[in-house]
């Protein structure tokens, strides 16, 4: 096996951001050190962007908002489900990460984060789901899929700004009537399922991994008005 060889690097307030490569289908993307993500392995973050998007393949203009670029499998899976009139957008922290996606891994998802119905907004995914939640009824969203290395597990607190009860409720009013909120995360966590249910979704998961410890999604429906 060849060896894995750093091709871009940038500084991140979690460390060093690095890109590496082995072949021309085998990258990692590691922080401080940490693998947050390989080609080789995305299942999970292609399940997560189909299952988040299926309902909308008849709408005639969705809007879906992704939270983390990554190496942009999660949004290739969203691309292919929706229509022509979509509108994606994607919340990414580090700028670093969209040129990776428009260069050296652009092939790996046939230029994903090139397609004529994404924007890539370089800021936390928070306040863009704050901003839909606090306007009007044509700023929200029929989906939103979170993509993020680190999901909600056993130690997130109830107070964590994407995953506690108030971040959840306010993800609950970025959607439209019948919206989904998709999440990824390493392994199920009751509390947080708890917590969707608690203001008003209708939650149910999956684990699409094969082996070992399997990945999770959390599929998460607004109801009502």
């Amino acid at each position: 096996m060849k060896p894995l060889v750093t091709i871009e690097s940038a500084q991140t307030p979690d460390g060093l951001l690095a890109l590496k490569k082995r072949d021309e289908h085998d990258f990692l993307i590691t922080v401080g050190g940490r693998v947050l993500m390989t080609s080789t392995a995305h299942r999970s973050e292609v399940a997560l962007g189909a299952v988040a998007c299926k309902r909308l393949a008849t709408f005639a203009s969705p809007r879906v908002l992704v939270g983390g670029l990554g190496m942009g499998f999660t949004l290739r899976a969203v691309l292919d489900r929706l229509p022509k009139g979509a509108k994606v957008v994607v919340a990414e922290l580090n700028p670093a990460v969209e040129q990776w996606c428009r260069g050296p891994l652009a092939h790996l998802t046939d230029r994903a984060v090139e397609d004529p119905r994404v924007t890539v907004a370089i800021e936390d995914v928070t306040k863009s789901i704050t901003r839909a939640a606090n306007s009007g009824l044509e700023a929200r969203f029929d989906a939103i899929v979170i993509d993020l290395y680190v999901g909600p597990d056993a130690g997130t607190d109830k107070k964590d700004p994407l995953y506690g009860a108030k971040a959840v409720d306010t993800a609950r009013r970025a959607l439209k009537s019948g919206g989904i909120f998709a999440i990824w995360g390493e392994a199920f966590d009751p509390g947080f399922a708890r917590r969707l249910e608690k203001v008003g979704f209708e939650v149910r998961h999956e684990k699409p991994g094969k082996g070992g410890l399997k990945h999770v999604i959390y599929i998460a429906q607004r109801a009502g008005s």
